[in-house]
């Protein structure tokens, strides 16, 4: 079986509330709609639009005629006497897709018509684009309410204009009204009564519903489906083409021609262009759908890939993700290490793991590229024995003020307080530090000489920042490390375990 996809991003996809692609975007997503997923029709505009629409649909044309493809574009025209069909023909498109009325309500009321009247302006309007040279498909608008409230009406519509040159007819739940349940039934009678014709389903999501009704249509016997990427779409969106498509290959077992490997960087793009933010948790195409967070998984997948599914994310050119946080566990761990090529012993990822959780607890972001900077954190800090503690502190900056520190250390299970003010923060932190080893303690304090902060590659503002800071102690030079959220927390991690290496040498 093979289902028929005909992508609307580029027209009911723009309908989407503040969505508005320019020519170059446009001319952008049709090539990757036409050359990297194959689909083999594309609805790119709805006619009489504006100038601007009209220039961009001809240069669309004008490529895909270039490479043989102008069949695959289609423009949503409107019974108006000829003008969309007018529109269309001067844009060079072949194909329109007219739209009518499939419920006597929207015929009677939006229009002001009989339905005989409508039927006799279809067959008016399908006559003129094919003398023009058009191919003609069909929209019944509202089949669903159709279906639903006056199925005599659907039933003497088609008897009127099932013999007429329409290529395709198709069927929208304009309103997102349907169950899979209705689908099924709705259009295996349209299949059942018609066989001879082609019918596409049009799904819209406002009961979150559009990929099982997709799913309920092919069943019933639809040869086409019409989707968008990232299911945008007017109110709350279309079947995401993503989703669709792997429903019909893996449920149905149907074929579409689609490459499944491209989908991923195709609707990344379409998210930039469109602004339009896919949910890290939506399937397929999601940031967070590949991504294992429970260490339990982890362990499953070590042993005979117990938590896979078919929907393997290298079909979609994506990669397994084992997350980072207070529930990863030893085995989310391992996997990440074993991608980054690092081989450690059992007690030392036991180590990472309980640093790790320490920072889910406090929720703060983990990824892989934090994992190298926690390990070093960990691994060369580890044998520091812990004199030395921080009981609290508190930091204060004011808008024309010098910053201020006041902090309580614990040293030999005895508490030294002091406050500071400094240029910033850790400077005044430092300097409070500093007058409990010097003045109270009577000890020598080091001096610090370098101090370089880091935060793994992509730039997130909510990364973890590495702080290292080298010392110099009565000539003996000494490098520390921190790690956190937050770049004085970091510092001042960094400050704690030299503290603790010059009182084991005190």
């Amino acid at each position: 079986m093979t289902v028929e996809i005909m992508d609307t991003t580029l027209r009911d996809g723009e309908q989407t509330s503040g969505v508005s692609f320019s020519t170059s975007e446009k001319m952008a997503i049709s090539r990757l709609l036409l050359n990297e997923l194959h689909v083999p029709r594309i609805e790119v505009a709805s006619a009489r639009v504006s100038d601007g629409e009209l220039e961009t649909v001809s240069k669309i044309c004008a490529w895909a005629q270039g490479i043989g493809r102008l069949d695959a574009i289609e423009v949503l025209g409107f019974l108006d006497g000829g003008a969309s069909i007018d529109w269309v023909c001067k844009a060079g498109g072949r194909v329109i897709n007219l739209l009518a009325k499939g419920s006597e309500r929207h015929c009677r009321l939006q229009l002001n018509q009989t339905p005989e009247e409508h039927f006799a302006r279809i067959a008016d309007e399908v006559g003129r684009a094919v003398k023009a040279g058009l191919k003609v498909n069909l929209y019944l608008e509202d089949w669903s309410n159709g279906m639903k409230h006056s199925r005599d009406y659907v039933l003497a519509m088609m008897e009127s204009i099932k013999s007429l040159p329409i290529e395709r007819f198709m069927l929208p739940d304009t309103l997102g009204i349907l169950n899979p349940y209705d689908t099924l039934s709705y259009v295996h009678d349209m299949v059942k009564r018609y066989p001879a014709l082609h019918f596409d389903f049009h799904a819209h999501n406002d009961y979150d519903l559009a990929t099982a009704n997709v799913f309920a249509a092919v069943k019933g016997g639809a040869k086409g489906v019409h989707c968008t990427i990232n299911g945008l779409g007017e109110r709350a969106g279309n079947a995401t083409l993503s989703s669709a498509i792997t429903v019909i290959h893996d449920q149905l077992h149907g074929t579409t021609g689609i490459d499944e490997s491209r989908i991923n960087k195709v609707s990344h793009i379409v998210e930039s262009f469109s602004g339009i933010l896919v949910p890290p948790n939506k399937p397929i195409i999601g940031d967070s759908v590949f991504t294992q967070c429970a260490g339990v998984h982890a362990d499953g997948d070590n042993k005979h890939n117990l938590y896979y599914n078919d929907l393997l994310p290298e079909r979609f050119g994506r990669e397994r993700e084992y997350a980072l946080g207070k529930t990863s566990g030893k085995a989310n761990i391992r996997k990440n290490l074993e991608a980054l090529g690092i081989e450690l012993p059992e007690e030392d990822i036991k180590k990472i793991t309980e640093r790790i959780t320490l920072l889910g607890d406090k929720k703060e972001i983990v990824t892989q590229s934090d994992l190298p900077f926690i390990v070093a954190d960990v691994l060369k800090h580890a044998a520091i024995p812990s004199r030395v503690s921080i009981a609290n502190y508190a930091l204060n900056l004011s808008q024309g003020l010098h910053p201020t520190a006041t902090v309580k250390l614990i040293i030999d299970g005895e508490e030294y307080q002091e406050s500071a003010v400094g240029d910033g923060q850790f400077d005044a932190f430092m300097k409070a530090v500093r007058h409990i080893y010097t003045e109270r303690l009577k000890r020598p304090f080091p001096t610090l000489t370098n101090y370089s902060v880091n935060i793994p590659p992509g730039g997130r503002t909510d990364a973890l920042v590495h702080t290292i800071i080298t010392w110099n102690y009565q000539g003996s030079v000494m490098k520390t490390r921190g790690l956190d959220a937050d770049q004085t927390e970091a510092a001042i991690q960094a400050t704690l375990k030299m503290l603790n290496l010059i009182d084991s040498v005190a």
